[in-house]
């Protein structure tokens, strides 16, 4: 159902620019871009005319009308392609919202209604937000994957799959006194397993799609002037963290991404490892502890002139974190001489550093998998697929008892709809939109 009022907003990216779009969505579109024009132009075809509000000629621009409901909201849609000055958009939208029913949109509250109104689903939804806000060619990837359906056609696929195990349950249930009604039990419960086993192998891609979508997270940790500052800025080719002989100079954690071939890798500094008076330092070393904890690869540095042995504090961590995220010795200052670890580099001279980034990138899981095929990537695909799975189990433990089967099959079929957004999302809602720029 179309919005009462229409709204409007600045589309495109920050003015001064080229072009500035303005985009109308809403019942009083046609009316106001008829104001402007004398007429509607054909539906879906760029015009060059005079822009005309309240008699003055404010621009001369392209200009698109988009009736509903085939438009990105669903609704009535108009678009102005203005010179991009920021005296000639406020002129335009204060004029606009002038007007009887026309108001500013809210973050996200174009793509609100396009999910309102059926356009997209929430997974498409959740894909062109972070299409949006995508910085490597990866996260990309997987972005255009979800907004285009990929993960909706394969959830699709799956609910069909139940509707016929739960209306052969529902035939035997109904008609088991009828003599052309089959035993079905043993053929849904074979579905069901079959159908499990795939969505489990589904979810558990939700790592490596975490990984592409958020960055993989790689702390540099160690001791006092292990040189975890210098390899931070060689890693990233920039002066971002304060390197000195000073023990203890890093007190804070400070990240810097990088784009390593297509997949983000977030550098993380943290502070030096050790026992200390200073209050200040305390905190650090406790942040660096947490990082640690949160990591998906600890690069534990170690310097030719500190002891060969693991020091208390890598002690400490293996045995806090048997299970945790993934732990690589690196050598430092490799140019003074050996460390006997798997990697070593020297920011003096350069040697090693390529291969490190090389070995990030591997780590992350990139060289190994195709973004597009990843599809699942937060943590609600992970919750929704996960209580479907159990579902489908309960399903199969109850093959002699087909009206809890059925109650199953129905659990199932209900995560899967809450993941595609069609029932019960009011609480998804308000957190995603916010999250949009104003005007999408």
């Amino acid at each position: 159902m179309a919005a009462a009022d229409t709204i409007v907003a600045l589309s495109s990216g920050a003015v001064p620019a080229g072009v500035a779009v303005i985009r109308l969505s809403g019942p009083a579109a046609g009316p106001v871009l008829m104001g402007m024009l004398g007429k509607l132009p054909a539906p879906r075809t760029l015009i060059l005319r005079n822009i005309v509000l309240d008699g003055e000629t404010l621009d001369r621009g392209l200009v698109a009308w988009m009736p509903g409901p085939r438009s990105f909201t669903g609704e009535d849609c108009a678009e102005l392609q203005l010179h991009g000055s920021p005296a000639l958009v406020r002129a335009v939208l204060r004029r606009l919202v002038a007007r009887p029913g026309v108001r500013l949109a809210e973050a996200g509250e174009f793509t609100r209604r396009a999910f309102e109104n059926g356009k997209l689903d929430l997974t498409e939804v959740e894909g062109l937000g972070d299409l949006i806000v995508a910085e490597t060619e990866n996260q990309r990837k997987l972005a255009h994957a979800r907004l285009e359906g990929g993960l909706t056609r394969q959830v699709d696929g799956w609910r069909e799959q139940l509707l016929d195990m739960r209306a052969d349950i529902e035939a035997r249930l109904d008609f088991s006194d009828e003599g052309d009604v089959e035993d079905t039990s043993a053929t849904w419960a074979y579905d069901a397993l079959n159908l499990k086993t795939v969505i489990t192998q589904v979810a558990g891609n939700v790592r490596q799609g975490r990984v592409t979508r958020d960055g993989f997270r790689v702390v540099l940790a160690g001791p006092p002037n292990a040189g975890k500052s210098s390899l931070l800025n060689a890693l990233s080719r920039s002066d971002a963290a304060i390197v000195s002989d000073e023990a203890g100079t890093t007190r804070d954690l400070k990240e810097i991404p990088l784009d390593i071939n297509g997949q983000l890798v977030i550098l993380i500094d943290s502070a030096g490892l050790r026992e200390t008076s200073s209050k200040a330092e305390a905190i650090g070393v406790e942040r660096a502890r947490e990082a640690m904890r949160a990591a998906d690869l600890v690069l534990w540095l170690q310097a030719p002139d500190m002891p060969a042995e693991a020091p208390p504090d890598l002690q400490w961590f293996s045995k806090q974190y048997p299970q945790g995220p993934s732990l690589l010795t690196v050598g430092t200052k490799s140019d003074l001489g050996a460390t006997g670890a798997r990697y070593s580099v020297s920011v003096a001279t350069g040697d090693g550093i390529d291969a490190l980034l090389k070995r990030l990138h591997e780590a992350s899981g990139a060289s190994f998998s195709n973004p597009a095929d990843l599809l699942v990537s937060r943590e609600r695909d992970y919750e929704a697929l996960r209580s479907a799975t159990t579902a489908l189990a309960d399903a199969v433990a109850h093959v002699g008892e087909l009206e809890l089967a059925a109650e199953d099959l129905r659990r199932a079929s209900y995560a899967l709809e809450r993941l595609l957004g069609r029932i019960d999302v009011e609480t998804v809602l308000d957190r995603l939109f916010s999250s949009f720029c104003i005007g999408k």
